[in-house]
């Protein structure tokens, strides 16, 4: 029997927390990092090993909360206790590191990204494991997660317009004034969303999960092979976005030369994402989940070399070029987050547990893996070629700062096709998936409503 569609306003309520997870997401890759190594002083390669540590540490988290939310049933359900514990971690964390006071230490931008990470996590794999169960229709699931990573889409541009306006007014502490202005964001918009999506939307009832041992339960996981291509795709995409967001700032700055507009542009460029989400997927719709990130993919490879084109100083080639790259920024996440649930279908059958959080924990994990390294990399790159983020840089620096802004993503989408293709799980196959679930859940009814032998 096919799931109720869920209205528009319950998904749009529901997707709430979407918009502060990204006024985080966003600043932790694009404006902290430069924020702390110029303005506060801690230079390129001890801000890139902190990242780079902060986000190892929040690796060892993922598969621990998505371990204890799969195995924790409370009278509110699996997954909101776990966004709402999240709301005052990243109240008190976000002040802490958005709103410092210079001069700081590589302790004290350590101890605040850990908190920060920590409920990061929290949120932001509590509420992917809560949508991916609220359906078990393959296009659905996509649906769902559109409406989340539509929102998400959206909640960067929004937050972008604050420090947009910062720059234009101008003043004497303008990254300070900028960074400051988004922590303010997420500490008044989190708890207010988070409200509004606990009230709209419940849970579905989970059915008892069998025990099993531990043997059983990491098998699975190796045999996979769906699940292992995802994690290693996911992995290759949170290398490309978080390099990009990483150098962002600098090659704004110093390559096209339009830094005072460098909010604008991602503003554009994240817009264009949201208005670009129907059309993802309605063609996964029509081809496919995976083989529209094989096409979302091919889109990077071809078209991520036209940044190359922008003159230095010319904002108006800038914002065209980011315009038309923007439409595909969100394709990749809401389709890889649909697919991981038709993931958990699979494991479901060979386990009998329904793992959603240890399932998302994984994806997470591998994003986050990939960030962890990209940051620390990319700041080790950049010091290495005599990057000078606070002075002069000369042409051949920037030069070669600009061809590794593009040789990151044109080599991770490359790779991304190859991994994906021939995906082993498409329509038919998860239907078959949740035919096989289906039959079970009928089969424990009947043998329950059976009376005893005599």
């Amino acid at each position: 029997m096919a799931d109720p569609k869920l209205s528009a306003m319950r998904l749009l309520a529901f997707s709430g927390p979407s918009i502060p997870i990204a006024a985080l997401g966003l600043p932790l890759a694009v404006y902290l990092p430069p924020f702390y190594a110029g303005s506060m002083g801690l230079g390129l390669a001890a801000v890139g090993t902190i990242f780079m540590l902060a986000r190892l540490w929040d690796v060892v988290v993922d598969p621990v909360l998505g371990i204890l939310s799969d195995r924790f049933i409370t009278r509110w359900g699996r997954r909101r206790v776990w966004v709402v514990l999240s709301v005052p971690i990243i109240m008190v964390s976000s002040y802490y590191i958005f709103i410092p006071t210079a001069p700081v230490t590589a302790e004290y931008l350590l101890f605040g990204l850990l908190g920060l990470y920590l409920g990061f996590t929290m949120i932001l794999l509590a509420h992917m494991s809560w949508g991916a169960e609220l359906s078990d229709e393959y296009n659905e699931r996509s649906r769902i997660q559109a409406w989340r990573e539509g929102l998400t889409t959206l909640g960067v541009p929004l937050v972008l317009m604050l420090p947009a306006i910062i720059e234009k007014v101008g003043g004497e502490n303008v990254e300070t004034d900028r960074v400051a202005v988004m922590g303010w964001f997420i500490i008044i918009a989190l708890p207010l969303t988070v409200l509004l999506a606990i009230f709209s939307m419940g849970e579905r009832e989970v059915r008892p999960q069998p025990k099993i041992s531990l043997a059983k339960a990491i098998g699975p996981l190796f045999s996979n092979h769906a699940l292992q291509r995802l994690v290693v795709s996911d992995l290759a995409s949170g290398f490309s976005g978080s390099a990009l967001g990483a150098m962002f700032i600098y090659e704004a700055t110093y390559v096209w030369q339009v830094g005072n507009y460098a909010s604008l542009l991602l503003l554009l460029y994240f817009f264009a994402g949201v208005g670009f989400i129907p059309v993802v997927l309605k063609l996964s719709y029509r081809f496919g989940k995976h083989r529209t990130v094989i096409g979302a993919s091919l889109f990077n490879v071809i078209f991520v070399p036209t940044l190359f084109l922008i003159p230095p100083g010319n904002i108006l080639v800038a914002s065209l070029v980011l315009v038309f790259l923007g439409v595909n920024v969100a394709s990749l996440t809401v389709l890889y987050r649909s697919i991981m649930a038709d993931i958990g279908d699979y494991d479901e059958v060979h386990t009998g547990q329904r793992r959603t959080g240890l399932f998302y924990a994984l994806l997470t994990f591998t994003a986050k893996v990939g960030s962890a390294i990209a940051i620390g990399v990319v700041y080790w790159a950049l010091d290495f070629i005599g990057f000078n983020p606070t002075g002069t840089n000369s042409a051949e620096t920037l030069q070669h700062v600009n061809i590794l802004y593009v040789a990151v993503p044109f080599f991770c989408n490359l790779f991304v096709m190859a991994v994906m293709w021939n995906f082993p799980i498409g329509l038919k196959e998860q239907q078959e998936l949740r035919k096989i679930l289906d039959e079970r859940v009928v089969e424990e009814i009947e043998s329950m409503e059976m009376p005893p032998l005599q």
